[in-house]
């Protein structure tokens, strides 16, 4: 899934996860194991590697659980604008991307200007760079 840049003189991208999401996620990509180990294995590579900090000093430019972000493919050009959400919340026709998702998974924690290789569903590899990101909402202090 979430790769570095070619070689391996390049280190991944800084992981920065939201505290208030932290055992969500972990619990997310555990019960997936079985049915979607490879997204399941990615999420918790990500999280484990992560620096967790409390929802107050997650950085605006950090993608998180809620957050808006606009990604560039590399190869082509294109750029599209999702919101990353937990699966029960996923709409792609709303442009609404679960973290279960190859996708989803990569773009966790990422930093604006990051850059992250990513191999898709079908095998493919592809080369990406967040252009944007728009805060999330705070988490409710009472999930």
């Amino acid at each position: 899934m979430l790769q570095s840049d070619a070689g391996d003189t390049q280190q991944l991208p800084q992981i920065i996860i939201d505290a208030a999401y932290y055992n969500q996620l972990l619990d997310l990509a555990y019960g997936a194991m079985l049915r979607a180990p490879n997204v399941a294995g990615c999420l918790l590579e990500e999280v484990d590697r992560a620096e967790v900090v409390p929802s107050d000093k997650v950085p605006a430019s950090v993608v998180n659980m809620g957050s808006e972000v606009t990604y560039r493919d590399n190869s082509t050009g294109g750029e599209e604008t999702v919101t990353l959400v937990f699966p029960k919340d996923a709409d792609i026709s709303k442009r609404r991307i679960s973290v279960l998702t190859p996708i989803g998974a990569a773009l966790i924690g990422l930093s604006e200007g990051a850059r992250f290789d990513w191999t898709t569903r079908d095998g493919k590899l592809r080369a990406l760079t967040i252009m944007k990101v728009s805060a999330a909402p705070m988490p409710d202090a009472g999930k």
